[in-house]
């Protein structure tokens, strides 16, 4: 796939309301730095430069190598103002500071209009944090902690999503997990895209609906649900996938993977199909790990978990 196509796919996903927020699934989606994705603002169409804040066009444009917004649309997005114009004006009246700045922040650079290509004044991610700062309205709050969470990085992660992936390899590295279970771990992240792209496309619309499928996969592969097993294993908000061993992480790639393929194979449509390809993936997994588990005399199934030593101590006592 293209990298414009990738992106522009991450886009569409982005607007359409998973992960948890945005169709991100959660396994996807904590890749894409998912705990931060969940208030996400910044939704980039790449083809039609336009970046979609709550519903709200931004107009945006390459310069210098580096996406820079129009104001008055941030502004007009931020305050729901009809007049963003004058709200500028009157922001930078109340902040002294900001209107000293302001020509270090706004830069005018020619954009799309319905007259043609027109200047107009932009402000590149440094400059829409530091304009946000100035807007004292609680619809300005997400868009703030976000940035400040996640900076700059995220927003590359969306221009270059092989960012993200590196990112994660280190993160994992860096908690202690070998490289060939990050191998592993990384191969399900695609395998579970896949098959939430998969669900998107055939009828799969609200959260619910993903994890109601997510759950028919598990009961068939592992007899239990994602809840039963977070809670076998010890855990409470942390990722389950995060706790898997090896034959864990193998299982449920496959599982999901003969779901995928069933629901191509068969062009499924509706939840009620997808729930019974659902179970049907699942059941392959399953089959496979319990002749495992017979040839090995014991259970793939596993309490173990990744907690630190001193969290896991706390949790068993």
């Amino acid at each position: 796939m293209k990298k414009s196509e990738l992106l522009l796919k991450v886009a569409l996903r982005l607007r359409s309301g998973h992960s948890r927020s945005l169709l991100l699934p959660p396994e996807t989606g904590r890749h894409f730095g998912h705990p931060f994705f969940r208030h996400a603002i910044l939704k980039f169409m790449i083809d039609t430069k336009i970046a979609i804040f709550r519903n709200k066009q931004i107009r945006k444009t390459i310069h210098h190598h580096e996406w820079w917004f129009v104001i008055v649309d941030v502004v007009a997005a931020l305050t729901d103002s009809v007049q963003p114009e004058g709200y500028i004006k009157d922001m930078r009246r109340r902040d002294p500071e900001i209107s000293k700045g302001w020509r270090q922040i706004a830069t005018p650079l020619l954009i799309e209009t319905k007259g043609g290509k027109q200047k107009i004044s932009c402000a590149n991610t440094e400059g829409v944090f530091r304009i946000i700062q100035s807007i004292p309205s609680p619809k300005a709050e997400p868009f703030k902690r976000w940035l400040a969470r996640v900076g700059y990085e995220r927003i590359q992660e969306i221009e270059d999503p092989e960012l993200a992936t590196k990112r994660t390899r280190a993160l994992y590295k860096a908690k202690g997990y070998s490289d060939d279970w990050i191998e592993k771990r990384m191969r399900g992240i695609a395998i579970r895209e896949e098959l939430t792209d998969e669900w998107q496309k055939r009828g799969a619309r609200i959260q619910r609906d993903y994890e109601i499928l997510t759950a028919e996969i598990s009961k068939a592969m592992f007899g239990v649900t994602p809840s039963q097993y977070k809670k076998l294993k010890g855990l409470k908000r942390q990722n389950l996938r995060d706790h898997m061993d090896d034959f864990e992480l193998i299982f449920t790639m496959l599982g999901e993977r003969a779901t995928t393929e069933i629901h191509r194979n068969e062009d499924s449509k509706g939840m009620p199909k997808l729930k019974s390809d659902a179970k049907a993936g699942g059941d392959i997994a399953g089959g496979a790990r319990r002749k495992l588990e017979k040839r090995l005399g014991r259970s793939i199934v596993s309490k173990k978990n990744y907690l630190p030593k001193k969290q896991r101590a706390k949790q068993l006592s």
